[in-house]
């Protein structure tokens, strides 16, 4: 690949500007003219601006999208029967997994590769301007696609009426058993998750 492949063009730099000007015009009111001018004289500050962008970039750059088609008219434990996974379960759980809605569903997954608590999923979903899959989009996904839990062990998490938290993780263990695991109380999750969500805004 060329450079000018790799990298972004002058148009996209363009357009991000453009976007910053816009906001600022909207909120110009918040700031006192002469702390800007303070805030103007200060060293990298074209750098401190950067960050954000450099990490928004960097999140969603390591993406793996599935669409798929959701039959949302079964039940929970049908959704993960059709799956063809062992199952180990808590039945409230499973009964009370989120449904979800819309016949198709873009399911989008992202690798951290550390430790992260489910406070801290909160914040990398939200870096991605994304919201946690429901447990039948995932479900689907891996219906679909038997092999891809085998190299992308995947999951989602959820709040029960409690605030506890719940999830659904799809995997292969070692001696080669494709499984699912609905349950609550899972506190953190290791590096080798790819965690599924959905976009919070439609395009």
């Amino acid at each position: 690949m060329t450079a000018s492949e790799q990298s972004m063009t002058d148009g996209q730099i363009d357009n991000i500007v453009d976007k910053f000007r816009a906001a600022l015009r909207k909120h110009r009111s918040e700031f006192p003219h002469d702390v800007v001018r303070n805030v103007l004289g200060l060293k990298n500050l074209g750098m401190e601006c950067m960050a954000p962008f450099r990490a928004r970039v960097e999140a969603i750059s390591n993406l793996i999208t599935r669409r798929v088609k959701v039959n949302r008219t079964r039940n929970a434990q049908a959704a993960l029967d059709a799956t063809g996974r062992r199952q180990y379960t808590d039945k409230d759980v499973v009964n009370a997994m989120p449904q979800g809605e819309g016949e198709e569903a873009e399911v989008v997954f992202f690798n951290l590769g550390r430790y992260v608590s489910n406070a801290e999923l909160e914040k990398e979903y939200e870096i991605r301007v994304l919201k946690p899959a429901d447990p039948y989009s995932l479900a689907t996904v891996n219906e679909t696609d038997q092999a891809f839990a085998d190299q992308k062990p995947n999951a989602t998490h959820w709040q029960d009426v409690d605030g506890k938290w719940c999830y659904a993780a799809f995997s292969r263990w070692d001696d080669g058993g494709r499984n699912v695991s609905v349950n609550r109380g899972k506190d953190d999750w290791d590096g080798g998750w790819w965690f599924g969500g959905v976009r919070k805004y439609q395009k």
